[in-house]
């Protein structure tokens, strides 16, 4: 009897039993109720990422001005281990729509995001800090050896940025046409399924 105990257990854990069951203790950073997931939706997973908002100089409707063109970042979890790879990449499930991308370090699932909700008010957001936002996710992929972690993610916020803001200088001529900034940020993003 204690053999097949056993045995169910190990299967349990094998088949992510416990990984459910700690997914409802990710603990939440507070946030304001116009970034709410959807009724019925739990945060899984948080990483904190350290990393760069990307701007290129680009002409504007009659000028030049800053234009995002994508983030790159890394996410660790509490204990500082490496998480998540955070870029802009082509999402397949869009026929290569760019789109906000995160690939976990351990299986190599990734998803895809886009931004439904910016949020700006400066009870949440410090000054100079790039918007909290909540993205859906658009778009996912297995990992090469079946990596699934990211893919229950439906959901995703940005919350507690700090810097990533673009320049307020550098880009006031055509001569400024393609330089480039990468501006430090960091934030936390909670994964939701």
């Amino acid at each position: 009897m204690k053999t097949v105990t056993l045995t169910a257990a190990l299967l349990l854990i094998a088949l992510g039993w416990p990984r459910a069951a700690a997914a409802d203790t990710v603990p939440v950073p507070p946030f304001p109720s116009d970034l709410q997931p959807p009724a019925g939706r739990k945060a899984f997973l948080i990483g904190h990422a350290y990393g760069t908002q990307n701007y290129v100089c680009l002409p504007s409707a009659t000028s030049v001005a800053w234009t995002l063109f994508g983030p790159q970042a890394t996410l660790f979890e509490n204990d500082g281990e490496q998480l998540i790879t955070h870029f802009l990449s082509p999402n397949p499930d869009e026929a290569g729509t760019p789109r906000a991308t995160w690939l976990h370090s351990k299986d190599s699932s990734t998803v895809w995001a886009f931004a439904t909700k910016i949020y700006t008010d400066a009870d949440y957001v410090a000054p100079g800090a790039i918007p909290w936002l909540l993205l859906e996710v658009r778009g996912r992929q297995y990992g090469p050896q079946w990596g699934d972690r990211l893919l229950a993610a439906t959901h995703i916020q940005r919350v507690n940025t700090a810097g990533g803001v673009a320049p307020g200088a550098g880009c006031a001529s055509v001569a400024d046409i393609g330089k480039k900034a990468l501006v430090p940020y960091t934030t936390d993003y909670v994964f939701y399924r």
